[in-house]
C-alpha cells in the first residue's frame, strides 16, 4: 500500500469526530458567513466554500475572515485547475476540494503544501488516488452513490476514507456514516432549525 501522505494526515485530523461539515455554495458574503456562523455555533469546524467561479472569491475570503476570529479555517471547493489553486492559497484557504481527480491538481497541491480532496466515483478512480498516496477522497455526486456504494468500496479498500457531498441532508447523514463514511458534507439543513438541532445531535454522538 503507498503511503499516506500529509494531506490525509490533515484531513485526518480536521475531520476527527467530525461527522457533518458545511458545503455553502452560490451565497453572497453576508449570507454565508451568517449559515457558517450557524454551523460553527452548533459544533461544526469544518467548511468548505465552493469556488467555480471567480464571483464566489469575496465569500471565500469573508468566510475565511470570520472563521479565523474563532481559530477555525475554511477549504475552498470545486477547484479543478492549478490556477485555482494559487488563487484559494493566496485568499487564506487551508485546504481545496474537487469534483473530479486531476492528478496534476493534485501534485500541485502537494508542491503548494495545501491539502487536496479529490472527488470520486469509481473503483479505479479510487485506485488513482491511492496512487497518489491519498486516503481521503471525497465521494460525488453522493446521492447518487449512495450508501450501498460506499458500503461496496470498503471491501477491497478498507482503509480508504470518504466524505460525501452532493445532494446530502442531515436526514440521510446517518445511513452514510453507518456505512462507513468519516464526514457527510449538508448545506441547507443549516438555515432549518430542526435541521439544526439534528446536526448537532449527530456531533454530540461523535
Amino acid at each position: 500500500m503507498t503511503p499516506a501522505s500529509p494531506t490525509d494526515a490533515y484531513f485526518a485530523s480536521a475531520l476527527a469526530d467530525q461527522p457533518i461539515m458545511g458545503v455553502f455554495r452560490n451565497l453572497d458574503p453576508a449570507r454565508a458567513v451568517a449559515r457558517a456562523t450557524r454551523a460553527w455555533d452548533a459544533g461544526v469546524r469544518n467548511v468548505e466554500i465552493p469556488v467555480q467561479s471567480r464571483d464566489a472569491m469575496p465569500t471565500l475570503r469573508a468566510v475565511i475572515d470570520a472563521a479565523s476570529e474563532r481559530g477555525l479555517e475554511v477549504g475552498a471547493g470545486t477547484v479543478a485547475s492549478v490556477e485555482q489553486l494559487d488563487e484559494v492559497q493566496r485568499a487564506g484557504a487551508a485546504y481545496t476540494v474537487s469534483p473530479g481527480l486531476d492528478p496534476d491538481v493534485v501534485r500541485a497541491s502537494a508542491e503548494r503544501s495545501l491539502p487536496h480532496l479529490p472527488g470520486v466515483a469509481t473503483a479505479s478512480e479510487i485506485l488513482a488516488a491511492r496512487r497518489l498516496g491519498l486516503h481521503w477522497v471525497k465521494a460525488f455526486p453522493a446521492s447518487v452513490l449512495g450508501a450501498s456504494w460506499i458500503r461496496a468500496m470498503r471491501g477491497p479498500f478498507p482503509d480508504q476514507r470518504f466524505v460525501v457531498t452532493g445532494g446530502m441532508t442531515v436526514r440521510v447523514a446517518q445511513d452514510f456514516l453507518d456505512a462507513g463514511v468519516a464526514t457527510v458534507a449538508i448545506g441547507d439543513d443549516f438555515d432549518d432549525d430542526e435541521g439544526l438541532a439534528a446536526v448537532s445531535a449527530l456531533i454530540a454522538r461523535g
